[in-house]
């Protein structure tokens, strides 16, 4: 039993208030609309562009080190409404959040593996990113390390 004026180890931690994000660029590529898109965009060699905006032009420095960059974009377009879905080449629904569907509650934040191809001001030259164009803001962007790596993403 929780004491009177005391909060929940969950309410402690856990704020529902809703909050800013700043778009850092813009992603330029051939994808019109989401049918457009590979349903990843590792399957693809499709080469898109991200520009940075001027103001972030120092978080570019050393960055044509990286081989590969994990993208954040935010998937305004995507479904928020779908809660389960069937993944595609399998027969049962999973819920949203044990699959990589583009559906979400929120609009999805992307997590994209892209390989840099070439860096030029503040355009990075990208492939593997499944984009719309000049749709998703681009919120972050980090190096792919060999951490990031991992050699089991299913329990047997």
């Amino acid at each position: 039993m929780q004491k009177k004026g005391t909060t929940s180890a969950e309410e402690e931690h856990v704020s529902r208030e809703e909050f800013t994000l700043r778009p850092v660029g813009r992603v330029k590529s051939s994808y019109a609309t989401p049918a457009d898109a590979p349903r990843q965009g590792r399957l693809s060699d499709q080469v898109s562009e991200i520009h940075i905006f001027p103001e972030y032009r120092d978080a570019l420095y050393t960055v044509e080190k990286c081989n590969q960059l994990v993208v954040l974009c935010w998937f305004d377009r995507a479904e928020r409404t779908l809660l389960r879905a069937t993944p595609p080449g399998q027969t049962t629904e999973r819920g949203v959040f044990s699959i990589r569907s583009p559906a979400r509650p929120n609009p999805p934040i992307a997590l994209e593996l892209v390989d840099l191809i070439q860096v030029k001001g503040t355009v990075l030259t990208v492939r593997g990113l499944d984009a719309i164009d000049n749709t998703p803001p681009v919120l972050d962007i980090k190096p792919f390390i060999d951490l990031d790596r991992v050699q089991q993403t299913k329990k047997a």
